[in-house]
């Protein structure tokens, strides 16, 4: 489910990793659907899920030091890489950090 368009970006104590993350995308052409980047916590920790424009791109999990967890969605099955099948199910407190303005 992806936040509503009224829903403000969270903006707390964004990684550095993070923010270099988001002038990437800023830097290239506005994506399909339009990118967006969600805080949760998941299996005890604070994880970024980075949803990508289309189509068969992998969705792109992050923990907080911006290393890469798995991709929970996308690829051609529309599953991801099958490394983190429970995301979905089990991630918790969701929160806007991002989405592409443009």
């Amino acid at each position: 489910m992806r936040p509503t368009q009224t829903t403000a970006f969270d903006t707390t104590s964004r990684p550095r990793w993070l923010e270099d993350r988001i002038q990437r995308h800023l830097a290239e052409p506005k994506q399909n659907p339009i990118v967006q980047i969600s805080r949760y916590t998941y299996k005890g920790q604070v994880v970024y899920y980075e949803t990508l424009g289309c189509c068969d791109q992998f969705s792109n999990l992050y923990n907080t030091k911006g290393n890469l967890i798995c991709h929970p969605e996308g690829g051609l099955t529309g599953r991801g890489d099958g490394q983190c099948p429970d995301f979905e199910k089990n991630r918790t407190g969701e929160r806007l950090v991002w989405r592409d303005p443009r």
